[in-house]
């Protein structure tokens, strides 16, 4: 075992001890910050509580052109797991630990391609990517902080990910009118009866676009996750509700999307409330998605990355993507991986990684401006 993944891998050991779990995200600005700025000696820090659990630390050494990102917030322990989530377990070929894989992993090598070097560097540490309700970024954007571009951890096997799709979470309500089930209804008397004919039409729209394309990815994701409605079998429903989610290609116009949505069926929902969004990455209209991807893809090689394909996971790399910043998404691990029972990171991916991170951070970028780049100041 080398230098650099055997100071990985401690600290992995260290920050899989505490608990982010998100929810209940039960976090404050001690414990695991606490370790990371005892480990980070010569950075300069900006440590912020949003609210909720919700904090960050912006790391930063020199006068870096790149900003790394990793969230340290993890999902919470199935009851499968085997042994201790908190303890990690390192075997022959991988370390097991909650949040090992997502991605403490990552935020684990930069701790050890930190120590290893002494080159510019920035990191931002956040808490709050595992649930629908995102502070830490948009507040550290809405200071407009001056990088050229952003490279986000998440688990890519290593490599550079140029592309995913947006995320939109939706609420939709129809009211009907109580009644006895014995006779003839109308088409806006059962609540029911209306949200399952928006389900068969929202699902014939979804079979439209099975053909659209950007990036190696195809067609729109789609998914009715929750329904709730009714009294019993022989009344009327008077309300009824579903819970239903989308994930579109970076070229699809999300707006048009929830629009479409909304007016599928006659009598349309009483209600209609978009709960979350997620850009896709990246981010624009086709036009300027393309360009922003070629200049991810132009970094990611003179920082001499292999690009990965585009994947159907939402990150929050396309926030940065969104606020006019060169953006990708790159760590270790596999998401197949994440948020399992003894969920785990494969050693070598652990020491490619650091390695990556350790040859970045002594490089000064690529020697000419990037098309399509945005320098916030």
């Amino acid at each position: 075992m080398n230098a650099l993944l055997d100071a990985t891998l401690r600290h992995l050991a260290a920050l899989v001890t505490f608990d982010t779990r998100n929810p209940p995200r039960a976090i404050d600005t001690g414990g695991i910050f606490d370790y990371l700025r005892a480990h980070l000696p010569g950075f300069r820090f900006t440590l912020t509580d949003h609210g909720a659990g919700a904090v960050s630390l912006h790391a930063v050494r020199g006068r870096p052109r790149l900003l790394f990102n990793v969230h340290l917030d993890t999902v919470p322990a199935s009851p499968q797991w085997s042994a201790d989530p908190f303890v990690l377990r390192v075997q022959a070929d991988r370390a097991i630990g909650l949040g090992a894989c997502d991605i403490k992993g990552a935020a684990a090598a930069m701790l050890a391609a930190a120590h290893a070097g002494d080159g510019d560097m920035a990191i931002l540490f956040t808490t709050d990517e595992e649930a629908n309700d995102a502070r830490c970024i948009a507040g550290f954007l809405a200071a407009h902080p001056a990088y050229e571009a952003v490279i986000v951890a998440e688990p890519t096997r290593g490599e550079a990910v140029l592309a995913h799709r947006g995320i939109h979470s939706v609420q939709v309500r129809f009211a009907g009118h109580a009644g006895h089930a014995s006779g003839v209804q109308r088409p806006g008397d059962s609540a029911v009866h209306q949200l399952v004919r928006w389900g068969a039409a929202a699902l014939d729209h979804v079979q439209s676009l099975a053909h659209a394309r950007f990036g190696g990815l195809t067609g729109l994701r789609f998914n009715i996750g929750r329904v709730e409605g009714g009294i019993k079998a022989n009344v009327i429903a008077p309300e009824a509700e579903a819970r239903f989610g989308f994930r579109p290609l970076p070229s699809m116009d999300p707006d048009a999307l929830l629009e479409t949505f909304r007016t599928l069926v006659e009598p349309q929902p009483v209600g209609f409330a978009e709960l979350f969004r997620g850009p896709a990455l990246p981010a624009g209209d086709i036009a300027h998605a393309e360009a922003r991807r070629l200049a991810a893809r132009d970094l990611a090689e003179a920082l001499g990355l292999s690009i990965g394909h585009a994947v159907d996971f939402w990150t929050e790399a396309s926030l940065f993507s969104a606020a006019g910043y060169t953006a990708f998404v790159c760590g270790p691990g596999d998401i197949a991986q994440a948020h399992t029972a003894d969920e785990w990171v494969a050693l070598d991916q652990l020491e490619h990684y650091a390695q990556a991170i350790h040859r970045i951070i002594g490089k000064r970028g690529p020697a000419r401006p990037l098309s399509g780049s945005c320098v916030r100041g």
